[in-house]
């Protein structure tokens, strides 16, 4: 266990971010699944939505060190490409 005082503020400061860091991810998650779910669908109208939407929640979760930039622009490339294939 954490002896120092501030071993135990890192502690709590981590137990913190987690839980911010864990909703961030969530929501990005989230809206991968719903353009996904657009483009299943054959929705090229709410796929493109839903696209607009996830870009820059991904790109704030690169910057929040959240996702991998290179993570992050994998997954919108491949999410674009189903897309513009509708």
């Amino acid at each position: 266990m954490a002896n120092t005082p501030q071993a135990k503020k890192r502690i709590r400061r981590n137990n913190a971010r987690a839980v911010v860091n864990g909703a961030r991810t969530s929501r990005i998650r989230t809206l991968v699944k719903k353009v996904e779910a657009a483009a299943l669908a054959g929705d090229k109208a709410a796929a493109s939505e839903s696209l607009k939407a996830v870009q820059p929640e991904m790109a704030k979760g690169v910057a929040k060190g959240v996702l991998h930039k290179n993570t992050a622009a994998r997954k919108f490339s491949r999410l674009t490409k189903r897309v513009a294939a509708l």
